[in-house]
C-alpha cells in the first residue's frame, strides 16, 4: 500500500484569511455561482439589504433581488463576468427586505477556481443612494 498525501494548512489559512476579509469589508460584496445563484453575501452587503447571508444563500439573484426593469442589464452584467469580461461602474437599484430601492454602483470580475476555470462572479459595490437623490 502506497499514501501520497499534501498538507494544506497553509491553503485553508488563507482561503481562512480571504473570506475574513470580505467579510469585514466596508463595502458590499457578493458572489454568485455559475447558475447567479448567491455564495457569498458580507456585512456590508447585509447591512444595506437587511437580508442576511441565510436569506441569501442559494437564492438566485437576479430572480428575487433585481427590479424589474433591470433584471436583463445586470444578468448582461453577471454574464459578461461568467465569459470573463468585468464591468466597472455599473449602476443598478437592489430591493431590501422592507421593500426599499437602494442604488449600487458595481464592479463584477469573473471568479477563478485553482484550475483558472471561471466559476461565478464576485461584484463589490457601493451604495450609492444618496448621491443619487442629491443629484435628483
Amino acid at each position: 500500500m502506497v499514501g501520497i498525501g499534501q498538507d494544506i494548512t497553509d491553503r485553508i489559512a488563507q482561503e481562512q484569511e480571504y473570506t475574513r476579509l470580505i467579510d469585514t469589508a466596508n463595502a458590499p460584496i457578493f458572489g454568485v455561482d455559475s447558475n447567479g445563484c448567491v455564495n457569498i453575501w458580507n456585512r456590508k452587503a447585509a447591512d444595506i439589504t437587511q437580508y442576511t447571508p441565510s436569506d441569501v444563500m442559494g437564492e438566485n439573484l437576479v430572480g428575487k433581488f433585481i427590479t424589474k426593469d433591470y433584471k436583463e442589464a445586470v444578468g448582461s452584467v453577471l454574464g459578461k463576468a461568467l465569459q470573463g469580461v468585468e464591468t466597472a461602474n455599473f449602476e443598478f437599484p437592489l430591493i431590501t427586505k422592507s421593500g426599499r430601492r437602494v442604488e449600487i454602483l458595481l464592479n463584477a470580475t469573473p471568479k477563478f477556481d485553482q484550475q483558472g476555470k471561471i466559476v461565478g462572479v464576485v461584484g463589490i459595490g457601493q451604495d450609492i443612494t444618496e448621491r443619487i437623490a442629491q443629484e435628483q
